[in-house]
Protein backbone atom coordinates (compact mmCIF):
# COMPACT_ATOMS: atom_id res chain seq x y z
CA UNK A 1 0.00 0.00 0.00
CA UNK A 2 1.33 3.27 -0.70
CA UNK A 3 2.58 5.67 1.95
CA UNK A 4 -0.10 8.43 1.46
CA UNK A 5 -2.56 5.23 1.23
CA UNK A 6 -1.26 4.09 5.01
CA UNK A 7 -1.37 7.50 6.54
CA UNK A 8 -4.88 8.07 4.97
CA UNK A 9 -6.26 4.57 6.55
CA UNK A 10 -4.30 5.74 9.92
CA UNK A 11 -5.96 9.10 10.02
CA UNK A 12 -9.49 7.23 9.62
CA UNK A 13 -8.76 4.51 11.90
CA UNK A 14 -8.32 6.86 14.53
CA UNK A 15 -10.03 9.83 13.90
CA UNK A 16 -7.28 12.14 13.11
CA UNK A 17 -8.82 13.98 10.39
CA UNK A 18 -8.18 17.94 10.71
CA UNK A 19 -8.23 20.71 8.83
CA UNK A 20 -5.41 21.48 6.06
CA UNK A 21 -4.41 24.95 8.52
CA UNK A 22 -3.46 22.23 12.06
CA UNK A 23 -2.22 19.97 9.40
CA UNK A 24 -0.12 22.38 7.87
CA UNK A 25 0.79 23.75 11.37
CA UNK A 26 1.65 20.20 12.58
CA UNK A 27 4.09 19.85 9.80
CA UNK A 28 5.87 23.24 10.30
CA UNK A 29 6.17 21.82 14.13
CA UNK A 30 7.59 18.71 13.31
CA UNK A 31 10.24 19.67 10.70
CA UNK A 32 11.56 22.40 13.38
CA UNK A 33 12.07 19.46 15.55
CA UNK A 34 14.37 18.11 13.03
CA UNK A 35 15.95 21.05 12.41
CA UNK A 36 16.43 21.32 16.28
CA UNK A 37 18.13 18.10 16.78
CA UNK A 38 20.05 19.14 13.47
CA UNK A 39 21.68 22.18 14.96
CA UNK A 40 22.43 20.94 18.89
CA UNK A 41 24.11 17.26 17.03
CA UNK A 42 26.09 19.58 15.10
CA UNK A 43 26.70 22.64 17.49
CA UNK A 44 25.11 24.95 15.33
CA UNK A 45 26.56 23.91 12.27
CA UNK A 46 30.13 24.14 13.46
CA UNK A 47 30.72 20.56 13.64
CA UNK A 48 28.34 19.47 10.43
CA UNK A 49 30.02 15.82 10.30
CA UNK A 50 28.45 15.54 13.83
CA UNK A 51 24.73 15.81 12.19
CA UNK A 52 22.24 13.47 13.86
CA UNK A 53 18.52 13.16 12.12
CA UNK A 54 16.59 10.25 14.12
CA UNK A 55 14.57 8.18 11.91
CA UNK A 56 11.72 8.07 13.51
CA UNK A 57 11.68 11.71 13.74
CA UNK A 58 12.38 12.10 10.28
CA UNK A 59 9.24 9.87 10.17
CA UNK A 60 7.19 11.90 12.17
CA UNK A 61 7.81 14.91 9.49
CA UNK A 62 7.03 13.10 6.44
CA UNK A 63 3.82 11.19 8.49
CA UNK A 64 2.76 15.29 8.80
CA UNK A 65 3.38 16.10 5.22
CA UNK A 66 1.65 13.15 3.35
CA UNK A 67 -1.78 14.22 6.18
CA UNK A 68 -0.98 17.62 4.49
CA UNK A 69 -1.36 16.21 1.38
CA UNK A 70 -4.53 13.85 1.72
CA UNK A 71 -6.04 16.60 3.87
CA UNK A 72 -6.05 19.01 0.21
CA UNK A 73 -6.88 16.51 -1.36
CA UNK A 74 -3.07 16.14 -3.21
CA UNK A 75 -1.76 13.23 -4.51
CA UNK A 76 1.61 13.72 -3.09
CA UNK A 77 3.37 11.26 -5.87
CA UNK A 78 1.97 13.42 -8.50
CA UNK A 79 3.06 16.43 -6.55
CA UNK A 80 6.39 15.16 -6.20
CA UNK A 81 7.03 14.03 -9.76
CA UNK A 82 5.50 17.32 -10.89
CA UNK A 83 8.65 19.05 -8.74
CA UNK A 84 11.38 16.76 -10.30
CA UNK A 85 9.93 17.82 -13.83
CA UNK A 86 10.26 21.30 -12.84
CA UNK A 87 13.79 21.21 -10.86
CA UNK A 88 14.68 19.27 -14.47
CA UNK A 89 13.40 22.20 -16.78
CA UNK A 90 15.22 24.22 -15.07
CA UNK A 91 18.67 22.59 -14.65
CA UNK A 92 18.00 22.28 -18.47
CA UNK A 93 17.36 25.80 -18.98
CA UNK A 94 20.02 27.47 -16.05
CA UNK A 95 21.93 24.35 -14.80
CA UNK A 96 20.78 24.70 -11.51
CA UNK A 97 17.80 23.18 -9.84
CA UNK A 98 17.35 26.56 -7.57
CA UNK A 99 14.32 28.77 -8.23
CA UNK A 100 17.51 31.62 -6.83
CA UNK A 101 19.02 31.59 -10.34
Amino acid sequence: MPEQQQVAAFLDQYEMRADPAYQLLDLTSEVGELAADATKSSQWGASPENLDVKTDELGDALFSLLAVAESLDIDAGDALRESLEKYQRRIVDTGSASSDE
